[in-house]
């Protein structure tokens, strides 16, 4: 299962850009023992580097009770992160800093969705 953009994938993001901020969805399900690593990863992003790029985690929990959801649907956690733009976001993904503590993401996760969201009117 995929669990970090590729480039095609980033590509198809930027060329999409409807213009101004971009609220990202992240769906999360963790690796046995992952919520460590990715408690790891969070911090540093979340203290290092987000506010570099005028961004920040809207919402973070724990998943609960799927009213709704097919066996294997639900998830562990959910995030929602707010960039400027979406090249600020593909900007802080190549970042160093980023790329140094990126593979505790890659290594906390078995599944995830990162879906970028647009205002609705």
């Amino acid at each position: 299962m995929a669990v970090d953009p590729t480039g095609d994938g980033l590509k198809r993001f930027l060329a999409e850009d409807p213009g101004g901020p971009v609220v990202m969805l992240n769906l999360l399900r963790f690796r046995d023992g992952g919520e460590q690593s990715y408690a790891r990863y969070s911090k540093t992003v979340g203290e290092l580097i987000l506010g570099r790029y005028d961004s920040e985690v809207l919402y973070y929990g724990k998943g609960s009770t799927a009213l709704v959801a097919e066996d294997g649907q639900a998830w562990d956690a959910v995030l929602l992160v707010r960039y400027p733009s979406r090249e600020v976001f593909a900007r802080m993904v190549a970042d160093p800093d980023f790329q140094a503590v990126a593979h505790f993401r890659s290594e906390a996760l078995s599944e995830a969705v990162l879906q970028a969201t647009v205002p609705v009117g």
